[in-house]
Parts: C-alpha cells; sequence; structure tokens
C-alpha cells in the first residue's frame, strides 16, 4: 500500500534528524537502530506516526499536513529511510543525564538534507589517578577491618606499643579508630610496598627521607633479629651499627647526594628486597646488602686501625695509611680537598665515620657506579664533565714515582693511555666521559692504574686464584669478596691477640679490640 504524506515539517529540529547516505554496514550495525529508535521518540515523529495509522484505519488517504513522503509499505521505502537509519541523539552517561557533544557533519552523495553524526560514542573512563591513592575495593577493606576487630577484641582503650609492632613512631596507644584512620582511609591497602614503607617512615611534612627516619627500623631490627641480639650488651656499638647500616644504604641509594632520599630513589634501588631478605634469614651476615655484621665489623675496623688518637677524626697522615700506603698523595690531597663529596665533618682538614664509610666503599668496589663517580670527580681537575690527557698524567706521575722507587720497571704514561683507551673505548679518544666509564667494567682499573700501586700491580699480574673466585659466583661484588677476606683476616688478628693476651701476664688495655 502505497503512502503519500505532503506538508512543511517545520515544527522538527533539522539539527536533530540529520542523515547522511549509509553504507550496508552502518545500516546493520546497532548504532543505526539506537538511532532509529531515538528518531521514533521524537514528540513529532510520534504524532505523525498517530495520525497515519489512524488515516489507515479509517480508510482515508494517508496524508498529513506539512509533509510530502510517498512510500509503500510493502518494501517500498527508500533505503535512506529503511529499518536502522536514525537520526542520533547526544550519548547518555550511566546516570541518564545527557552529554552535550559537537556534532560534526558529513555531506551525503544523495543530496539528502539528513545527515549522521560521524562522531564515536564517548565512554565513561573510569578514574585512574587518586591524589591521596586509590582507595581500597570493599573486599580488601572489610578483610582488613575483620582482621583489625580481631586484633582490638577487648582492647577497648587501645593497645599498647609493646603489643603494637610497627615501624610506626606511636607514642602511648593505638586505638582501632586510629589504625583505621591511618591504614585504610588514607589508602595505604592500596599502595605498592616500597609506596608503603616511604610513607610510614617519611615525617608528615617531608616529601623526601632523611637518615634519621631509618634509625627506627634499626632499633626494632637490632632489638629483635637474633643475628643480632648478642651485640644488646654493648648499647655504644648498637649505635655504630645503626649508623654504617644508614650510610651504606644512602650511599648506594640516594644518587644525588644531598641526604634526602625520594621516593623513585627508593624504588630504583634494591633496600626494599634487602629488608625483606632480613626478615626470612636469622644469619644477618647472610643479608650482603646493607645490613650485614660482618661488613659493618670490617670498615669499622678499619677505621678505628686509622684513628690512631682514637678522636674519631682522621687526617690526610692517617689516610695515607690506607691499605698499606696504597693510595698517592695527590688523590689523598683531592679526597681532603672535598672534591667527590662534601665532608660531614665539622673539623677543618679531617674527616668523620661518615665520610670515611663513603670513601672506604668507593674505595673497594669501583664496579659500582656512585665509585665511579666518587673518583671521576676525583680526577676531573677543573670539574668540566671531562678526564683529559692531561688529568690522568697529573695522578700518574706519582704512581711512576712509586715504581722506580720500588724497583718495579716502569710503564711509560703513552702506553698506559693506549691500555686505558683499549679498555674503555670512549666515543671521543681525546677524552674520557662518566658515561664512557659506566658503560665499561674494566672501569675500575683505570683509577686504580692512576693512583693505587697495589691494586695496579694486582692487575698486572692477574691473580688465577682470584679469577677462578669471580667467575665461580659472579653475583659477588668487589665489596662482597673484600670484607670477606678482610673480616676473616681481623678475626684471626683477634683471636691470636687474646691467645697472647691470655698466655701474658700483664693486660694492655692498648691493644684492646674495639669489640
Amino acid at each position: 500500500m502505497d503512502i503519500e504524506v505532503t506538508g512543511d515539517m517545520a515544527s522538527l529540529d533539522p539539527d536533530m534528524i540529520q542523515l547522511t547516505e549509509l553504507s550496508p554496514l552502518v545500516l546493520k550495525s546497532s548504532v543505526a537502530e539506537e538511532l532509529f529508535a531515538q528518531w521514533l521518540s521524537l514528540p513529532d515523529t510520534n504524532r505523525l506516526v498517530k495520525s497515519l495509522l489512524a488515516d489507515a484505519k479509517a480508510g482515508a488517504s494517508l496524508s498529513a499536513p506539512g509533509t510530502s513522503i510517498n512510500m509503500s509499505l510493502s518494501n517500498s521505502l527508500p533505503s535512506t529511510f529503511s529499518t536502522g537509519s536514525t537520526p542520533p541523539l547526544s550519548p547518555r552517561s550511566s546516570s541518564g543525564s545527557p552529554r552535550t557533544m559537537k556534532q560534526r557533519l558529513s555531506p551525503s552523495s544523495l543530496g539528502s538534507p539528513l545527515k549522521l553524526v560521524s562522531d564515536p560514542v564517548r565512554e565513561l573512563i573510569p578514574q585512574f589517578y587518586f591524589k591521596n591513592g586509590r582507595p581500597p575495593p570493599n573486599e580488601i577493606k572489610e578483610q582488613c577491618l575483620f582482621k583489625l576487630d580481631h586484633h582490638f577484641y577487648g582492647h577497648l582503650d587501645g593497645l599498647q606499643l609493646h603489643e603494637f609492632k610497627l615501624m610506626l613512631t606511636f607514642t602511648g596507644s593505638i586505638t582501632r579508630d586510629q589504625f583505621i584512620d591511618y591504614w585504610i582511609q588514607s589508602n595505604m591497602l592500596t599502595m605498592d610496598l616500597a609506596t608503603q614503607i616511604y610513607n610510614i617512615l617519611k615525617q608528615p611534612d617531608q616529601i623526601y627521607l632523611v637518615q634519621d627516619d631509618f634509625k627506627p627500623v634499626l632499633r626494632e631490627l637490632l632489638a629483635t633479629h637474633p643475628g643480632l641480639e648478642f651485640l644488646q650488651s654493648t648499647p655504644e656499638f648498637q649505635e655504630r651499627y645503626t649508623e654504617t647500616v644508614i650510610y651504606r644504604i644512602f650511599y648506594y641509594m640516594n644518587r644525588s647526594g644531598n641526604g634526602r632520599l625520594t621516593l623513585r630513589e627508593l624504588k630504583r634501588g634494591n633496600l626494599i628486597a634487602a629488608m625483606q631478605h632480613v626478615d626470612d634469614e636469622d644469619d644477618i651476615n647472610k643479608v650482603l646488602r646493607y645490613f650485614s655484621y660482618e661488613h659493618f665489623y670490617v670498615i669499622y675496623c678499619k677505621f678505628w686501625e686509622l684513628d690512631t688518637d682514637h678522636d674519631f677524626f682522621i687526617d690526610r697522615e692517617n689516610l695515607i695509611r690506607y691499605g698499606n700506603h696504597a693510595l698517592t698523595y695527590r688523590i689523598v690531597d683531592r679526597i681532603f680537598s672535598q672534591a667527590p663529596r662534601k665532608f660531614t665533618s665539622k673539623v677543618e682538614g679531617k674527616m668523620g665515620y661518615e665520610d670515611f664509610v663513603y670513601f672506604m666503599l668507593a674505595e673497594e668496589d669501583k664496579s659500582s657506579e656512585p665509585s665511579l663517580e666518587y673518583w671521576f670527580k676525583c680526577i676531573d681537575l677543573d670539574g668540566n664533565g671531562v678526564l683529559t690527557r692531561n688529568e690522568m698524567l697529573f695522578f700518574y706521575e706519582e704512581q711512576l714515582h712509586r715504581m722506580e722507587c720500588m724497583a718495579q720497571e716502569p710503564v711509560l704514561f703513552e702506553d698506559i693511555l693506549c691500555q686505558i683507551v683499549d679498555m674503555i673505548g670512549p666515543k671521543n679518544e681525546g677524552y674520557i666521559t662518566l658515561q664512557d666509564l659506566k658503560g665499561c667494567k674494566l672501569s675500575g682499573t683505570v683509577f686504580n692504574i692512576l693512583f693505587n700501586l697495589n691494586k695496579f700491580i694486582a692487575f698486572e699480574t692477574r691473580d688465577p686464584f682470584l679469577i677462578r673466585q669471580e667467575r665461580e659466583d659472579p653475583t659477588l661484588t668487589e665489596w662482597d669478596r673484600f670484607a670477606h677476606r678482610e673480616y676473616i683476616r681481623l678475626s684471626m688478628e683477634e683471636d691470636g691477640e687474646d691467645a697472647s693476651n691470655a698466655s701474658g701476664d700483664v693486660w694492655d688495655e692498648s691493644l684492646e679490640a674495639p669489640f
């Protein structure tokens, strides 16, 4: 049956019903079906359809004022009005409220005044950034609350500090509400482990960690770890152990060297893994990163040996004796000029214990990046960021003189320079940058050549035993191997002293070891 409707559709908003020519794919799409449904829901469309149906039932000619459409109910509709072609409405949010969206219109090749919006439907993107951390899911929150209710049951006035062991600086007691406010309301549950530890340790008004922030952790470790139980009778050495561990942490982790450990630095380092290792390991000496007591023992005993007047400071003449007079005067002068690092010591011309820890870690493990940076600053006399031939010659001259005094066959600097260039392979053969050194496994040897004669000779002779050790356990660092050897030597010396003192008639307190 043919239906003809003529007239003016002025009552319809033309922007609301614009269509373009649609491909068969679009006509079949769910979008087209939705658009058709939206068009049918328009008031004017509803009135038009009702009017046409009423006329059809009455047997009257199907026409409506203001419209002129020739159509056949027996499959004679034009393609632009077939089922599935509808004018678009603005997409709705999940709450049902309309969302405005600027429409981009495309022309119709059929010349139809109706056009289709080509913009994709906007999706609601769930919130992914939370200024104060992502809130915990209800399931995790409920599990935490269930455990809290269990722990706080029967403690209406809160838990005492000795009942609530956490690495936090609480005083007095902790109530259930205080714990919920800190652990759940501040979204601590959903933070990664490094961020949790960072937020627990740092001061509320700071955006970084300082050395003092780690002292509560070390106090708890000394009080509870079975591997450190023997130190409880000597609180003065507990304090020294605490300081040494913290200095080691900041030496490796705080790469900016400003004493302010950021969250990024914490995440990039291996401190969290070392702390987990401490929790799992009863033998503290197996935790080689930061916490080994044997490593602390080696560092402190070395300092004690050099500090002859035991005022807890070391001067130039003390340091020149380090490693059996291994270092040159020129490199020691550079260290005391504070070129590689400003001293924390307030005494003019002397380094303190922290300064010595940094020096010793840099000297005994020249393969690490902090060490390369430390010694690079020493050799870079003009501070322009490159090591030139003349700078390296300045330090090697003293090495050459020492070889002659020791009746060693001297190695000319030109030969040494060629060897250094071959080892490092710098991008520019005229100078060496810090990046050149960081990209080479033999970089530490360059510094030994320039100012440590003992290690230079050891490298030249290539001790087969040490080479085999490195191959057997490549995970150990130069520092790990050195500390292990020194601890054995120091312990044997202490055992020898104890045996000698036990057999003597007089006890000489000046020979007593620092432990």
